[in-house]
């Protein structure tokens, strides 16, 4: 069907809506002269009659009396009300050429001597009219501002229109007379080819230049904002019902010259215009937004900008502007959900017109489906537990993910929206995300816009609601063979044998049941009294970090420079040991501790699926990345002022020299400045991947036997990976002090607690991180620094000689009510120096 006929359709049923067919004893409940039929205004006749036109209703034929009443007065009925009309195009009626009203649709040369005539005559009336008829018009709007090509017919601008029933007829007709003239072409002639995804018939500079002009003047500036008003109603019809942008790709000029305007982020058309704007925007099919978005990633970082900021205004604006809660979520403000997918076009426009890499991907180890049911589906849970991280379909469409951006146009951090943050009720949003993806909006579904403290509460939920369900099952075993329920992942350690008891025991359930790592983490030490309640498990991660990362055992190397670790290609151990380490990480994510962990950034691009490539050398081998940088960059003679061959050197684990060839015979090839490149791309591959490939592959499966089914990979970036297992570097205890509670007598004006302050700010660098491991288990921040960090500081008696003691499982301090600032100062240094162990208080 074509859209013609199409509209014809929806007419009639708008007429029988609101006129009905003339016959008395009518029955269809879908017509105005049925006798149980309730009357409807103009606009939701315009709705339902689409909505029957989609269910193909049933239309009945005019009565002989209706038909009549037509013949008598042929201009009665609908009368510039139909449903694709536009009804600021009344003006049409009566068209006279000194108001330019036989102009249909724009050029550049048109809007100027438009404006031409309405400065000599001192009056833009006519410039406001046509502006808003057309601006206001899909299908003008869309012959708009067309690229010149060759042989393009003159005086096109004063191409008399057609009637809308009639465009088709002329159409065919007078195709062959217009030839190539594209700026003539109506849009409902055939669709055109979308060869290229970013070629668009619209000529977008001088688009720019028409906004230059007319954006001056504040009549104009008005008459557009009610155009778009005008407009996207039923834009946003045509691509809900429709499917208009299927039968004519140049649909999208209307979206491409609107987004043009630079005053859309002005307060006239925040309130109403853009709104409905964004609305119409989000009901494009993925290819036109995955073609937009190409688009945009060709223009200047300004314009860019300038779009991306609009639509955070918007969505800052409506947040502000209302109050939400757990009743009145923001996820149903259709303007907020709106102009959030609008936003994540541009967001990929910018990381397409960065710096970006597709191509260096790691081989996927996680492994395929099962064809078996499990025990999830059985109990119809498979939608909460299903595998494998999400497929974004802007994404999937643009063959391009956030993880292959090395550097966006725009900042990551330019595209969160913290006054949306604070209104998200991330429990139900996480519900939304894993259950009812189909019918509810999820903000997690465009992660861009969250910060990583909102994030990590999504993930917070599901690792628990992971672990309630392994505790589910595990209880439902137990029931069936009539064992004892084992709840949860125990481990029991002695200090001085952690790794040996810790990872054997890790070993054997990844081996005999993986299942079990999605369990609660409960650790005991042995000949301790304390119960783990996420204290004794942060003091188990920490030991077990300094003994793996011990350089006298060989499993990492360690640069005194840079201060980080690297996988010793030359190491001793077996691919187990580093599946452990794995898991202990994996464990430590799942489980909500920090670690102390001090790995370069392409440990997590690789660990979310990237190789590592000649950028990532500049944290993790900075001198070897300066000696290739200064190799590529040579201007001299490379091959004998450098001497270099195709053959490489490092040491192995006892500092002995290891030759290595990037090519057969790699001894023999010297390295030129045709052949430099290549060079450089082998030994990269060599150092980040090659020679540490069995090592990684071990360490990466062990990650992953853990946070496989996480949404990690699909919310978080490699930086903020390292966030979530490292906590934050910065350590600011002024934020810690405005969020500390206190209690059992204390307040933050006790003369006790003014002067621990006035002691802990005292402190160097060091002690700042000593208090902080006595005191919470961990000598790092959480994400989103000290200050998300829920400390409490309890009265633990009168004055007395006792040491400070602490609760690391709820980051909790019971201190003495001391005589003095100075045995303060020294009870607490003596406890926060000397602690080690845990027991029952």
């Amino acid at each position: 069907m074509n859209r013609t006929t199409a509209k014809h359709l929806i007419e009639r049923y708008f007429r029988q809506l609101t006129e009905g067919c003339g016959n008395g004893n009518c029955t269809n409940e879908f017509c105005a002269s049925c006798c149980d039929f309730q009357p409807l205004d103009n606009n939701s006749a315009a709705v339902k009659a689409l909505e029957l036109f989609k269910i193909n209703a049933k239309l009945c034929d005019p009565h002989p009396s209706k038909r009549e009443s037509d013949t008598l007065h042929p201009d009665s009925g609908a009368n510039g009300n139909t449903l694709l009309d536009d009804t600021m195009s009344k003006t049409d009626l009566s068209p006279t050429k000194e108001d330019f009203s036989d102009v249909h649709y724009l050029t550049e040369n048109t809007v100027c001597m438009i404006l031409s005539s309405c400065k000599e005559k001192g009056d833009y009336s006519a410039l406001i009219r046509v502006i808003g008829r057309v601006f206001s018009n899909t299908d003008a709007l869309v012959k708009s501002f067309r690229k010149d090509k060759p042989n393009t017919t003159k005086n096109l601008d004063s191409c008399k229109p057609a009637d809308v029933n009639k465009r088709e007829k002329k159409s065919e007709r007078t195709s062959e007379k217009m030839g190539a003239s594209s700026a003539a072409a109506l849009p409902d002639e055939a669709p055109n080819e979308v060869s290229d995804p970013c070629e668009v018939t619209v000529d977008i500079d001088a688009v720019r230049r028409v906004y230059d002009r007319l954006l001056s003047i504040d009549q104009v500036d008005a008459a557009l904002v009610n155009a778009l008003v005008c407009l996207t109603p039923n834009t946003e019809l045509d691509l809900e019902y429709l499917d208009v942008y299927e039968t004519d790709p140049d649909y999208l000029n209307i979206f491409i010259i609107v987004m043009e305007n630079s005053n859309l982020h002005s307060p006239e058309y925040l309130e109403f215009a853009l709104p409905q704007f964004c609305k119409a925007m989000s009901k494009l099919p993925v290819p036109a937004l995955a073609r937009l978005s190409k688009l945009w990633s060709q223009y200047g970082l300004p314009h860019i900008r300038r779009m991306m900021e609009t639509f955070q205004q918007l969505i800052t604006f409506t947040v502000v502007s209302n109050e939400y809660d757990a009743e009145n979520l923001v996820n149903d403000d259709e303007t907020v959900v709106a102009a959030t997918k609008c936003l994540k076009v541009v967001f990929y426009a910018s990381i397409l017109g960065g710096d970006v890499d597709v191509e260096q991907n790691e081989d996927d180890d996680e492994d395929s489906d099962s064809d078996e049911l499990t025990l999830h589906e059985l109990l119809g849970e498979e939608r909460l537990y299903k595998k494998g991280p999400r497929v974004d379909p802007l994404e999937k469409e643009l063959g391009v993910r956030p993880l292959d951006s090395r550097k966006p146009l725009i900042p990551f951090e330019d595209f969160i929206n913290e006054s949306l943050n604070d209104v998200v009720e991330m429990d139900k949003d996480f519900t939304f995300f894993k259950v009812d993806a189909e019918t509810k909006f999820s903000f997690q579904s465009c992660p861009f816009i969250l910060n990583i403290i909102t994030k990590n509460q999504g993930l917070y939920y599901d690792n628990r609601i992971r672990m309630y369900s392994e505790r589910r099952l595990t209880a439902l075993y137990s029931m069936v063979q009539g064992q004892q329920p084992n709840p949860y992942l125990k481990l029991k350690v002695r200090r001085d044998h952690i790794i040996d008891d810790a990872l054997v025991r890790l070993e054997m359930i990844s081996m005999e049941n993986p299942s079990d790592l999605k369990k609660q983490l409960f650790v005991e030490f042995e000949g301790e009294q304390g119960v783990d309640e996420g204290g004794v498990s942060k003091e188990f991660f920490q030991l077990v970090l300094e003994e793996i990362f011990n350089p006298d055992i060989g499993m990492f190397t360690y640069d005194d420079d840079t201060k980080l670790f690297w996988f010793n290609a030359s190491s001793l151990e077996n691919e187990a040991q580093y599946t452990l380490i794995g898991i202990v990480l994996g464990l430590a994510i799942y489980n909500n501790c920090i670690l102390d962990v001090h790995f370069p950034m392409v440990v997590y691009r690789k660990l979310m699926g990237k190789k590592g490539t000649y950028l990532d050398l500049s944290d993790s081998h900075p001198v070897l990345y300066q000696s290739l940088k200064e190799l590529l960059e040579h201007t001299g003679n490379v091959e004998k002022d450098m001497m270099l061959t195709f053959q490489i050197s490092h040491t192995d684990l006892f500092g002995n020299p290891v030759l290595h060839d990037l090519k057969e015979k790699g001894d023999q090839i010297p390295v030129t400045k045709e052949n430099r490149q290549e060079f450089v791309d082998l030994y990269v591959e060599y150092i980040l991947n090659k020679s540490v490939d069995r090592q990684f592959r071990a360490f990466k499966k062990g990650f992953l036997m853990v946070t496989n089914e996480s949404p990690m990979k699909y919310l978080f970036r490699p930086e903020e990976v390292e966030l979530l297992i490292c906590g934050s570097r910065k350590l600011d205890f002024e934020a810690l002090e405005k969020t500390t509670e206190y209690d059992g007598g204390y307040s933050k004006d006790s003369q006790i607690i003014k002067d621990f302050w006035e002691t802990i700010h005292s402190f160097g660098e060091e002690q700042k991180r000593l208090f902080l491991q006595f005191t919470t288990g961990t000598d790092r921040a959480p994400v989103g620094g000290l200050g998300k960090l829920k400390m409490i500081i309890t009265k633990n008696g009168s004055d007395s000689d006792r040491l400070p003691t602490s609760h690391t499982c709820f980051n909790a301090l019971l201190l003495p009510e001391y005589s003095s600032k100075e045995k303060l100062r020294e009870r607490l240094l003596k406890a926060i120096t000397y602690a080690k162990g845990f027991g029952m208080l």
